[in-house]
């Protein structure tokens, strides 16, 4: 396949692709760290269309808060690199596409940026489902390291993906 993308990234787009068309479900995007590289990746597949409803690269705050309503008290309260931000992202990202289900990515990617208690390397990542009750909260933080950006942000797509998979009842 003709791709500047890294294989275990096409293939991981592949099985999502590949088994989101088997479920007859479409899937959504909120990313930020990642900056459409989770989209880029899908759309490498042929037949994505037919699963990829839509991605927001919300990578600012101001870009969450105009294009996917996240609240500036979550945001001020929180930071952008939290469970409540990217649970907020999925929300609407879920609600503004029509998708079957959302998947948001946000994190520090480096070199700079890092902090004490959110240092290079972290990213955090929820998943909402179409008629899934909102309570119920999908997300998980990791620590990646500083793996470089590139590291960070390609670590970050591969979960991504991961989370994009039908999950057996």
């Amino acid at each position: 396949m003709d791709t500047i993308l890294p294989d275990q990234l096409v293939e991981a787009a592949r099985k999502v692709i590949e088994a989101n068309r088997a479920a007859g479900r479409t899937v959504t995007l909120a990313e930020s760290c990642t900056g459409g590289l989770v989209a880029a990746a899908l759309t490498e597949i042929p037949g994505s269309s037919e699963v990829l409803e839509a991605g927001f690269v919300t990578y600012s705050n101001d870009a969450k808060q105009a294009l996917l309503k996240v609240s500036s008290d979550v945001l001020d309260t929180f930071g952008a690199v939290s469970i409540a931000v990217a649970w907020s992202m999925a929300q609407a990202a879920l609600e503004r596409s029509g998708a079957d289900v959302a998947v948001a990515i946000t994190g520090v990617a480096g070199p700079g940026g890092g902090t004490a208690k959110k240092p290079v390397g972290t990213v955090v990542f929820a998943r909402a489902v179409k008629g899934g009750d909102p309570s119920d909260v999908h997300a998980d933080r990791k620590e990646f390291g500083d793996l470089g950006r590139g590291g960070v942000r390609l670590q970050a797509a591969l979960c991504a993906l991961e989370l994009l998979l039908p999950v057996d009842p």
